[in-house]
């Protein structure tokens, strides 16, 4: 039983950490759906253990216990994954954004040791 009450009230607390990450814009909304709907699959499952051994049977697990270890970590594998590729798609962003900035700085230095050129002509003509 105390188990079962710890474990409720952890997922209550990260379920009221997760909507005020999403209310004050901190977490963007696609990893907060992905987390709350976690949640409101653990909550339930916290509070009637006997609901997950119930899952376990039907898909031949041994014990509820040995369930939730293999999706935690099917889900952590997943989530990392994730992760990774939103990693690779920043890195060629940057990549592309500082690439477009080097151009832009050599256009400005063109530019500027062209009027300082013109500037010399002009004060050298007058």
């Amino acid at each position: 039983m105390k188990l079962t009450l710890v474990t409720g009230l952890t997922g209550l607390v990260l379920l009221a950490t997760i909507v005020e990450l999403l209310r004050r814009r901190q977490l963007r909304e696609k990893y907060g759906m992905l987390w709350l709907g976690l949640l409101f699959v653990v909550i339930p499952l916290s509070l009637f253990p006997t609901l997950l051994d119930g899952v376990a049977d039907l898909l031949g697990v041994a014990s509820g216990v040995s369930l939730v270890l293999f999706l935690g970590i099917v889900f952590l594998l997943l989530v990392c994954i994730h992760l990774s590729w939103e990693v690779s798609a920043l890195e060629e962003e940057t990549r592309t954004l500082a690439e477009e900035v080097a151009l832009l700085r050599a256009e400005v230095e063109a530019d500027r040791a062209e009027r300082a050129a013109r500037q010399e002509l002009v004060s050298r003509d007058g």
